[in-house]
């Protein structure tokens, strides 16, 4: 059984070895580079070092509930938080990568940093300082709650398309390409919210 205590504990001191004196660390990550469908979410947190937030982790491994409970902490006690997004069309235009690098700069610029931590994505051109860390959500703090409020910005999201296009199943597979999902696409074809580069090999 996983101590959360000790758990978020040793994120937070991962992070804290980038801390000098006034030096302000944000967390960045991404979510929704491999759906069919829907927007590609970022957010961009800065975190204080108290009260330690127990369930902060990398977002995959909260359930939806335990997710949208530290999504509210998170919200309640951040010092910053931006977010920024990619819509499909845009997607399909300049990909997927491109994509979401324009949406952590527009993340990024809502928040007054020195440091960014960024999940795995390099090269962003930030004001500040860039540090691309692999498995970044599962290693730290500020990336574990960027990773909590992206997800559940874009859950929420997809939640709302499917009250608009039902028969696509997005409030269960959130426009990952599951097999209900590929045959909704098949049988209705493409809403406005399908990548069109995502889909090709299914319609």
């Amino acid at each position: 059984m996983i101590n959360r205590e000790e758990r978020a504990r040793s994120l937070l001191e991962f992070d804290l070895q980038y801390l000098s004196d006034g030096t302000v660390i944000a967390g960045m990550d991404e979510v929704g580079r491999g759906p069919l469908a829907g927007n590609v979410v970022t957010a961009c947190v800065v975190m204080p070092e108290e009260p330690l937030i127990r369930w902060i982790d990398d977002s995959k491994k909260l359930s939806e509930t335990r997710r949208e409970e530290v999504f509210r902490e998170i919200t309640a006690c951040a010092l910053q938080i931006g977010t920024g997004e990619v819509s499909p069309g845009e997607i399909d235009e300049i990909n997927i990568l491109q994509a979401t690098k324009k949406a952590m700069r527009l993340a990024a610029g809502k928040v007054s940093a020195d440091v960014f931590l960024i999940d795995a994505v390099k090269d962003l051109g930030l004001n500040g300082r860039e540090v691309p860390i692999i498995k970044g959500d599962a290693t730290s703090y500020c990336i574990a709650a960027a990773s909590i409020i992206a997800k559940v910005t874009r859950d929420r999201q997809m939640a709302e398309a499917d009250r608009l296009y039902p028969q696509y199943g997005f409030a269960r597979n959130k426009g990952y390409g599951t097999k209900e999902h590929i045959e909704a696409l098949k049988k209705y074809g493409p809403c406005p919210l399908h990548r069109k580069t995502f889909i090709r090999n299914f319609i």
